[in-house]
């Protein structure tokens, strides 16, 4: 049941390298913290009765016309359902839609000969903890992802823009498991120049008691 009033309004911290999955009921919100400023989040949303329901990056850069998840933005499920919407964001953006989540092949092509966490692993290991299975890896929205695009189409991979404490909310459209992995990547730049993946913050806003 939707939640009237906080049972704990601290910040959950979510460590380094490390995914959680978190329910959200319709018309609550989770506010994402990057606590140091320079890490990536891979965020999905699952409709939480059916998992074969599950945001769709295809589908959510064609609702919006946009190739970035930007504030008043909605992601849409494969079913081109509104899942969750930005409503707040104090980083300077923008948040990339076209990288795929990392994974074990990923860190092979980079040279890892040992296991590697990865946001994949991640994914599937928080919804297990849950009870769920998703039959595939949906693609992520990668929440303060720096992915830069020149005009003939090619992308780069470059440090985040955001600072320490910037945040974005996401509003649940309706009820939905949220995943969260602090992406693991330490090789490319992608969580900053240090390539030191960092922890991150979240909280869930409950609903209004008007509502």
């Amino acid at each position: 049941m939707p939640r009237l009033t906080p049972d704990d309004d601290s910040q959950q911290i979510l460590k380094a390298t490390r995914g959680t999955a978190i329910e959200l009921y319709k018309g609550e919100a989770i506010r994402i913290t990057n606590l140091h400023g320079s890490q990536v989040v891979d965020t999905w949303a699952v409709n939480l009765l059916d998992s074969s329901e599950c945001g769709a990056l295809e589908h959510t850069r064609s609702i919006n016309s946009n190739i970035f998840f930007e504030t008043d933005m909605t992601l849409v499920s494969n079913l081109r359902r509104p899942m969750l919407t930005l409503i707040e964001d104090t980083s300077p953006g923008r948040h990339d839609t076209l990288l795929c989540p990392c994974n074990s092949a990923i860190y092979q092509e980079l040279g890892c000969t040992d296991y590697h966490r990865s946001c994949t692993d991640n994914f599937h290991e928080a919804l297990a903890e849950r009870g769920v299975a998703c039959s595939y890896t949906p693609a992520s929205l990668n929440l303060f992802m720096n992915i830069p695009v020149a005009d003939d189409g090619s992308v780069q991979r470059v440090p985040p823009r955001s600072k320490p404490g910037d945040s974005v909310t996401l509003l649940a459209e309706m009820d939905v498991l949220v995943v969260l992995s602090a992406c693991p990547q330490d090789i490319t730049p992608i969580n900053g120049a240090e390539r030191q993946p960092s922890d991150i913050a979240w909280v869930i806003q409950p609903l209004r008691a008007q509502e």
